[in-house]
């Protein structure tokens, strides 16, 4: 069912007498033993609500502020056998770098 815009406006101007009457059929419709239970209850809700954003809003601030100590670490172990007394990358020098007559014509022609 669409509400028109008029029914919407309607909800956000509640004032104190229009407020008594939706209380007194709230009291009509549960009775007066089952609104202590349902205030209790409404309460208990709300309180939780603030402790669950209270904790929420505590661990986001408090996220960049930790240090936590680094854990050690080590490196992994090889799964190729190593070449004994073999050269490492950096031991190794480049290869000399050829060049072709197709190089030096794309040379010529950038600059």
């Amino acid at each position: 069912m669409l509400f028109p815009m008029n029914f919407f406006a309607l909800l956000s101007n509640f004032g104190g007498p229009d407020l008594i009457i939706i209380l007194l059929i709230v009291l009509v419709l549960f009775g007066a033993k089952k609104l202590p239970e349902l205030a209790k209850g409404m309460g208990q809700a709300v309180k939780e609500f603030q402790k669950a954003k209270d904790e929420f809003s505590d661990e986001l601030h408090s996220a960049g502020k930790t240090t936590s100590p680094k854990p050690d670490v080590r490196q992994a172990e090889a799964s190729v056998p190593r070449i004994p007394d073999a050269p490492t990358a950096r031991e190794v020098p480049p290869a000399p770098r050829v060049e072709t007559p197709e190089a030096e014509v794309r040379a010529a022609r950038e600059v």
